[in-house]
């Protein structure tokens, strides 16, 4: 067997998404309980006033609008007519979670091989803890049974050498199976008609209508959750990384019915092939040597971490497949220089245990070896990574195109292509869902159902425009001719130029001042210093110190009146690092704006773009680009009820990217018309998904909007209304705001698909689409709304779910203030796809590592090792310790932007 001992130096230090670190791993946040509602007018499902809801009940539909036509991802299922039988499912022994493979692997085996004739028909299985039978399984009054599964290993290769016949001893689970419910799909059905409460017998019997319909698939392909993967469209995007098309698929309660919710998805799998080839592959190298380099195999580890290998000894023929081992980590030592003791207690190398034991000398003994689950180590030139494993990992940065070129369908194509996914899904053949009474049509068509196109909110823009107030127009509008609604002033400004000078010359710094200036100009923003001072940077340089000094530059020049409002800042490509030095100098150490424009950009550039740079500078040094006209939308804007909108966003790390904290962010705005928004960030315990100081920051931005009302509006401070997206708020001393409390949903699969007559020039629903009817949920106030004008690829909607409702908005107030919020994000002059404070806190979110010291050597990925319980505290300790708050005058503006 190869060498089980942990030899010293083969550790490895501990491991987005996070955004904030690395890969999105996940939004916090969740719904509350919320007191149920009255009863809805007649032509509303038929919901008693004893049924509760965990959101605000459903009163009335949205009338607004235009009306089209449209069809949706989503096809009718039949319900199941006999009981559900719910068993609870222990596994055992194991020491940690198992993988969700692996118990499925289990309770296959114990389904066709340990006890066929009590498993017929056969159960479903979540692989995790809740199995479901269409029959109530023979175990007698217990209403419990504990079965015995073995799993065997064929021998390894060094055991087939020795003359061993067996290969490790098999692995006996124990499968413990306990009825905890039986589920009367009545309960459904009463559900679909708002006759029954949203319980947790209801949220049960849905589980249990997923895991039918995802049995077979997952038995079959590569699964994560909800999608699973086949290699029937796929695509080498390099980097070791291959494509496949994915299906989605969800059963989803509407009302009066029950449908299933089927969309196309990408998975990124490791590509297969020896693992020496795919590391050099992933490094981009074809250079051995560089696997011994620290940061290179970190790199590396991260990547590999996870992945399963199979051993194979080049050369020698393989008499039976041995199981894959998971891949944990690198070694630190090459294969000649680890050692271990052997079984006879002898020290070994693992070079030379291989050329003993196995009859192998190793072609490559100078790189490192990999250490697998078991802790075994294994030469990198002995593992091979099979076909068809989900990459569960952020894909660098450099492939992103790949995948949304590969993920991204025009509006029918991605509708013909989840037509054509029923076939691959192909329920009528699944014996699972046979066998379970649910059908679903073989020739189903999608759903189609009525939306309306809302009107958008009129902008108002400053003194001097051409035009004061515009109506944009399929999502989008222009600043020709117009003025900010609030501009600002500039005394002092310079520029650093972080690009070689001779890619960004003088007369190109030159050039690149004179359009800033012009579009200043255009936009009403007044600039006291035309002739900026301008600095190059050596590669050398400390970023923090070639500010600090450009900044005195600008002192001295102004003649001692004071530094610069604004430090503009040329960037070469790929600059992140560089970006994020910048951004800690100007949001937390100095308190100075900064706006960053990559050379390759700003080089000869058209109007257009200084114009979209002053959208972002503007509002970074207090001002107000746009905001709705009070009569467009008096719900936002009434004098007689001030109005705080917040939003509030959490981002956890990566993957395995153990021991990283997760960063919350709460906006929101000071001003009466709701356009001008200030921003806190905070880090808090990993992948957690409650705001812990979310009463202290809401409180803070309370008095920040009493403070603004007062001091620069005059006007009375207190708030009389709260709209929250995305999360609750605890009441702040002295406010008795009625409160407003909205999740909005962008992770979700569904869409929508106009005719012909009424698609935008991309094929999608026109910007204000909005939807709350059949697909919606049975009792709830939710809906969907398509607020932005579709570019690439089919649009998602966002999804509104109002949890809690002081303020007893109609469903056309709320979807109209939702739709204005999407206007007045600063930094464009298009709707976007969210309300402005939702997407300025994920944008805060995003740029939480910025609030910690460059030079303090923070490690956002980590190495992709887990962590022990204690590890991962230490790791937290020290990001909560490094965390620096934003500089006190970057606190009343939005340096987010």
């Amino acid at each position: 067997m190869p060498p089980r001992t942990a030899p010293s130096g083969s550790g490895g230090r501990g491991a987005p998404r996070g955004r904030g670190g690395g890969a999105r791993g996940g939004r916090g946040g969740g719904p509350a309980i919320a007191p149920a509602r009255a009863a809805g007018p007649a032509g509303l499902p038929d919901a008693s006033t004893h049924i509760t809801t965990v959101g605000v009940k459903r009163t009335a539909f949205g009338t607004s609008g235009r009306a089209i036509q449209v069809h949706t991802n989503h096809f009718e299922v039949k319900i199941p007519e006999a009981n559900i039988h719910h068993y609870d499912v222990v596994i055992s022994p194991s020491e940690k979670t198992l993988p969700a493979r692996l118990n499925m692997e289990i309770v296959a085996r114990l389904q066709t091989v340990t006890a066929p004739q009590i498993f017929t028909p056969r159960a479903v299985y979540d692989g995790r803890k809740n199995m479901f039978a269409a029959r109530e399984l023979p175990f007698g009054p217990s209403q419990a049974h504990e079965f015995e599964v073995t799993l065997v290993d064929p021998p390894s290769p060094g055991e087939a050498a020795r003359g061993g016949e067996a290969g490790r001893p098999p692995k006996v689970y124990k499968v413990k199976l306990t009825h905890v419910a039986t589920i009367n799909p009545e309960v459904l059905a009463r559900f679909l008609q708002g006759k029954q409460s949203h319980d947790n017998t209801v949220l049960t019997a849905i589980t249990a209508l997923n895991v039918v319909i995802r049995m077979e698939p997952s038995l079959k392909y590569p699964f994560n959750v909800r999608s699973f993967f086949t290699d029937r469209e796929k695509k080498d995007i390099g980097s070791s990384i291959v494509l496949w098309r994915g299906y989605f698929q969800s059963v989803r309660p509407a009302i009066n019915r029950m449908l299933i919710n089927v969309d196309i998805s990408t998975g990124a799998m490791y590509k297969p092939g020896p693992l020496i080839q795919r590391s050099l592959e992933y490094l981009g190298t074809d250079n051995l040597n560089l696997l011994n380099d620290l940061r290179y195999r970190v790199k590396l580890q991260r990547f590999l971490s996870g992945v399963r290998i199979l051993v194979e000894i080049p050369g020698q023929r393989q008499t039976a497949r041995r199981p894959a081992r998971v891949l944990k980590r690198l070694t630190t030592k090459s294969a000649t220089a680890l050692d271990f003791v052997n079984r006879e207690g002898q020290s070994i190398t693992v070079a030379d245990y291989f050329r003993v034991a196995h009859n192998y000398t190793l072609r490559y003994p100078g790189i490192p070896c990999v250490e697998v689950g078991s802790g075994a180590i294994i030469p990198m030139e002995c593992c091979v990574i099979f076909e068809g494993q989900i990459m569960r990992k952020q894909v660098p940065p450099e492939r992103t195109k790949d995948v949304l070129d590969f993920a991204t369908k025009k509006p029918m194509d991605r509708l013909n292509s989840i037509r054509a996914g029923l076939g691959v899904l192909a329920y009528g053949q699944s014996e699972y869902v046979r066998q379970f009474g649910m059908i679903v049509q073989p020739n189903a068509a999608p759903v189609s159902l009525q939306a309306r196109v809302l009107d958008p909110p009129v902008l108002q823009y400053g003194h001097g425009s051409r035009q004061l107030t515009i109506k944009p127009r399929d999502g989008a509008w222009n600043m020709i001719d117009k003025k900010f609604f609030k501009p600002v002033t500039i005394n002092r400004w310079c520029v650093a130029v972080f690009e070689r000078e001779g890619r960004f010359r003088p007369d190109l710094a030159r050039e690149m001042v004179g359009g800033l200036l012009q579009s200043f100009a255009s936009v009403g923003i007044t600039v006291h210093e035309t002739d900026p001072v301008i600095k190059w940077a050596n590669s050398h340089d400390n970023v923090a110190g070639f500010l600090r000094g450009l900044g005195g530059e600008c002192f001295r020049k102004n003649g001692n009146k004071g530094g610069p409002d604004l430090i503009v800042a040329v960037m070469p490509e790929a600059s992140a690092d560089l970006y994020m030095r910048v951004k800690h100098f100007g949001d937390i150490t100095q308190g100075v704006a900064t706006q960053c424009l990559k050379s390759s950009k700003c080089t000869r550039a058209k109007p257009q773009y200084f114009a979209n740079v002053c959208l972002k500078i503007n509002v970074k040094l207090g001002g107000i680009n746009t905001i709705p006209d009070s009569r467009s939308v008096p719900v936002l804007t009434d004098p007689h009820n001030p109005t705080i909108v917040m939003g509030a966003d959490v981002i956890h790390p990566a993957p395995g990217a153990d021991g990283r904290p997760s960063f919350t962010a709460l906006v929101g705005n000071v001003d009466s018309d709701t356009a001008k928004y200030i921003a806190d960030c905070r880090v808090q315990t990993s992948r957690q998904e409650m705001i812990d100081d979310l009463e202290e920051m809401s409180t803070a931005m309370i008095r920040m909007y009493q403070g603004y009302r007062t001091g620069v509006e005059k006007k009375p401070g207190n708030p009389k209304r709260i709209i929250f997206y995305r999360d609750g708020v605890s009441e702040a001393t002295g406010v008795q705001a009625k409160i407003t409390v909205i999740v909005v949903g962008k992770r979700h699969h569904v869409r929508f698909f106009p005719s012909q007559a009424d698609a935008d020039r991309s094929g999608n629903c026109p910007a204000g689409t909005v939807v709350d009817k059949d697909i919606v949920h049975p009792t709830e106030f939710d809906f969907y709304l398509q607020s932005h004008s579709g570019l690439l690829g089919t649009s998602r909607p966002a999804h509104y779910s109002v949890l809690y409702d002081e303020n007893n908005f109609t469903p056309d107030s709320l979807q109209a203030l939702s739709f204005a919020l999407c206007h007045v994000y600063a930094r464009s002059t298009r709707s976007v796809s969210i309300p402005a404070p939702v997407y300025y806190a994920d944008i805060v979110c995003s740029r939480a590592k910025n609030h910690y010291d460059p030079e303090g050597n923070m490690d956002f990925e980590g190495s992709g090792v887990t962590l022990d319980d204690a590890q991962k505290k230490s790791q937290l300790d020290a990001f909560r310790a490094a965390f620096k708050p934003l500089n006190a005058s970057m606190r009343k503006v939005m340096y987010f932007s």
